[in-house]
């Protein structure tokens, strides 16, 4: 009856087996990788520049809401808590109504968007 040194020893697998095991990976990987920034580059593609600059108004809000958040779950106290989730949602909303003003008024007619 072989030991468990032996049989680990029988169990491992040569540098070509491993090799034979993974082939691909690294190509699949890659793939995957061109695939989805061939899709983010289109989509961006397709879009004006108002709408471009509206999706990075939502996306920063979104990322600073996110941080508030995640902040709010680090507190011990609920107080402190609940004005970073509150705060959290304020943001997120503004951010919103942004973006959308951004995306529906002209401007050259509307200073309300900032441009």
């Amino acid at each position: 009856m072989p030991n468990e040194q032996e049989q680990s020893l029988r169990s491992a697998i040569t540098p070509q087996e491993h090799a034979v095991k993974n082939r691909g990976s690294k190509m699949k990987k890659t793939f995957v990788i061109a695939i989805a920034a061939g899709l983010v580059s289109l989509s961006a593609c397709n879009s004006s520049p108002r709408e471009q600059a509206a999706d990075k108004i939502e996306s920063n809000t979104e990322a600073v809401a996110d941080n508030l958040e995640d902040a709010a779950d680090r507190v011990d106290n609920e107080a402190v808590e609940d004005r970073l989730e509150n705060k959290a949602d304020a943001v997120r909303a503004t951010g919103q109504n942004q973006a959308e003003d951004m995306r529906t008024n002209d401007p050259d007619t509307n200073l309300s968007n900032g441009m």
